[in-house]
């Protein structure tokens, strides 16, 4: 077994290797870019080398300055985590050639089955079902139109070499096709370096299913079940499940048993996944291959009681599987949740920020073994950040991945929904709420699942913002009251003095206050204004809002966490401030109320002022029009890209571009104005 190893990549993956490896005594080597110096997976290897500037072509994309880290360091053998290189069979060779392990399938297999044209150019001769397209090399933008054209649209166009739902779109009609193809392109060599994509036909309703599959060096080769993995937006997964609902015991065999021949076929090492498109009547086809481990793996792991990441150290070692099929069995339900750094609402806009304040719900450490007694832990949490990092527009804004178990999948929903309540996050935008309305609602719930869930059920997805409830802005209140009585308690050289207090005392009247609050945003992308009237008492004070009055008291109180009684309801709830914006945490909701700032929202009147402006940080990868260009509402005006996901800026009206003001290539920050704009 080895003694030390360099993992190349960051965030969770890399602080989920190196557990493994601390707890089978093998010491870690981290590498990282200047924006990660201070990361945790920095802290938590052994040793940590800076390898480059923050832009993963510099870095984490460069394998000769890695090896050359490993090499330094006396490390024998390099862990790639997934994304990065993990799937770059140069890398994996360049590796081998300077005498270190690659904890991955060899090369050869890489080559394989890395390409998806390659893939199923394999998969066909194996007699494996393949989705109608085509897959060859003549990438001609008039060639590829007339071959969706004979395909039948809607056309699926995929980036070759990519993964994780970049250089992928979803095209309609014939007229949009060189539209999308353009931007798949400049997606795919962004992302991969190689703008090669193929074409097929984009199935109505599937579901997405995947088999994890391991091979020794020994000629032993499992597969550990299933994953469904149907629920996705922009074709990157959201939540995902094992096993998957409704999956018949034949099916998986069948399944199973193509992964495996597929792994087979092209001498396969270590952990892979076969990934089929299945539909609703049972048949399925063979999607890809990735060469790697996944982001979804522990839910694999909670079912089979396995660790997989161990499993692909004793490979690498040249040690046999540590289980045979016949012992892989599935042990209940479990549900992966991605929390991520993104503004559902707002399209899943990154956001780019410092997390303030993160306290993650009552998780239970997960040893992959089981605990005593043969249950897994209920909840796990894998997480490359902590509070007080922060999220850079360098790389995936994932935050964490919150799984968890149950003995069945209505137990394992039920821990998904109480744990997404639990997961506070301040400082910047997330997925949580949206999360838990995708986990509560009728369609996950019901398991009728299919890659279109999300934009099927957008009206309870994504609601009609509603108004703060009363609670919420009394919890918000006592907040900001508490923080004044400390602030005047620790300032006051007399605390017994009633003139130097905020205790609203008044010698002959009942002090009465008005505080202003307003929601963060509304759909109208405008704020909304609160009025809270407070008359102070001895014991507390009367509240008025909205046309309710109430008593209002503090039960208790211990920092952030209140406990109220509010006429005749006790709430309890905890509240967070950020600057002016006061988080409210309660009745598994999250309120952001801004006191006392009802002018504050950036672009509220944008089209009015004539400046289209940068919706976050990122790069300007086109420009559509040019100056005087006459345009329609819609119309396409700059595309810009972010953590490698493309952003179309559109014109909010007719009107007329009177001047460009970045070019392709340009880095741009968050709310710059990109082109002057006249509405007609």
């Amino acid at each position: 077994m080895f003694t030390k190893i360099l993992i190349a990549n960051r965030g969770e993956i890399a602080c989920r290797v190196a557990a493994t490896a601390r707890r089978m005594g093998i010491k870690t080597v981290a590498v990282y870019s200047e924006a990660d110096a201070n990361s945790k997976h920095v802290a938590v290897c052994d040793e940590a080398v800076l390898i480059g500037p923050a832009a993963a072509k510099e870095s984490y994309l460069c394998g000769d300055k890695i090896i050359a880290v490993a090499l330094a360091t006396g490390a024998q053998a390099v862990h790639p985590g997934y994304g990065f290189l993990s799937e770059n069979a140069d890398f994996a060779d360049a590796c081998v050639a300077a005498g270190l392990v690659f904890i991955g399938p060899p090369a050869s297999a890489m080559r394989a089955m890395g390409s998806k044209s390659a893939a199923k150019s394999l998969m066909e001769k194996a007699n494996v079902p393949l989705v109608p397209g085509y897959h060859g090399d003549n990438q001609d933008a008039d060639f590829l139109q007339d071959q969706g054209d004979r395909i039948g649209y809607p056309v699926l166009l995929k980036a070759s070499a990519g993964g994780g739902g970049k250089g992928m779109r979803v095209i309609e009609r014939s007229e949009d096709f060189k539209a999308a193809l353009a931007s798949c392109k400049r997606e795919a060599i962004s992302s991969f370096g190689d703008d090669k994509v193929l074409a097929e036909k984009y199935l109505q309703r599937p579901r997405h299913i995947e088999i994890q599959v391991f091979a020794d060096t020994l000629g032993n080769c499992v597969y550990l079940h299933e994953r469904d993995c149907s629920v996705q937006r922009r074709h990157q997964k959201v939540l995902e499940e094992a096993p998957a609902p409704g999956m018949t015991a034949e099916r998986r065999a069948a399944m199973g048993d193509a992964a495996v021949s597929a792994a087979r076929a092209v001498g396969y090492v270590g952990a892979g996944t076969v990934e089929f498109i299945a539909n609703q009547d049972g048949s399925f086809y063979f999607m890809e291959m990735n060469t790697r481990l996944q982001v979804e793996h522990p839910v694999t792991e909670m079912i089979t009681g396995t660790d997989l990441v161990e499993w692909q150290l004793r490979v690498a070692a040249g040690q046999p599987l540590p289980k045979a099929q016949s012992e892989l069995a599935i042990h209940g339900h479990a549900i992966e949740a991605r929390i991520y750094a993104e503004n559902p609402e707002k399209g899943f806009l990154p956001s780019i920020g410092t997390l303030r304040h993160m306290d993650t719900p009552a998780a239970v450490t997960f040893e992959l073994g089981g605990t005593p007694g043969g249950a897994p832990a209920a909840v796990r949490i894998d997480s490359g950040v902590r509070e007080g990092d922060a999220i850079s527009p360098f790389y995936d804004p994932m935050i964490a991945k919150l799984i968890v178990w149950g003995a069945d999948r209505d137990q394992a929903l039920a821990r998904m929904s109480q744990a997404l309540a639990e997961f506070q996050l301040v400082g910047l935008a997330s997925n949580i709420a949206f999360l838990k309305r995708l986990v509560e609602g009728a369609a996950f719930s019901n398991a009728d699942l299919d890659t279109g869930l999300i934009e099927r059920n957008g009206d309870t997805l994504f609601p009609a913002p509603r108004s703060a409830p009363v609670g919420a802005l009394a919890l918000a209140a006592v907040a900001l009251i508490g923080a004044e009585k400390d602030a005047s308690a620790a300032q006051s050289a007399n605390p017994a003095d009633p003139w130097g207090n905020a205790l609203g005392w008044r010698l002959n009247s009942a002090y009465q206050r008005q505080l202003s609050f307003a929601d963060e945003y509304t759909a109208a992308q405008e704020m909304k204004a609160y009025t809270v009237g407070l008359t102070y008492h001895a014991k507390g004070w009367d509240l008025t809002v909205n046309g309710i009055d109430a008593a209002l008291s503090v039960t208790a109180r211990d920092g952030a966490d209140l406990s109220i009684q509010l006429g005749a309801t006790s709430m309890h709830g905890t509240v967070r401030r950020d600057c002016d914006v006061f988080h409210v945490f309660t009745g598994g909701r999250h309120f952001s109320l801004t006191y006392n700032d009802p002018m504050a929202h950036a672009g509220e009147t944008e089209a009015a002022g004539g400046r289209l402006t940068a919706p976050m940080p990122g790069k300007v990868v086109a420009v559509l029009a040019s100056k005087g260009q006459e345009v329609k509402k819609g119309d396409p005006l700059v595309i810009m890209e972010a953590m490698k996901m493309e952003h179309t800026i559109a014109a909010p009206s007719d009107g007329l571009v009177e001047e460009i003001l970045y070019q392709v290539g340009d880095q741009v920050a968050d709310g710059a104005p990109l082109l002057a704009f006249k509405t007609a």
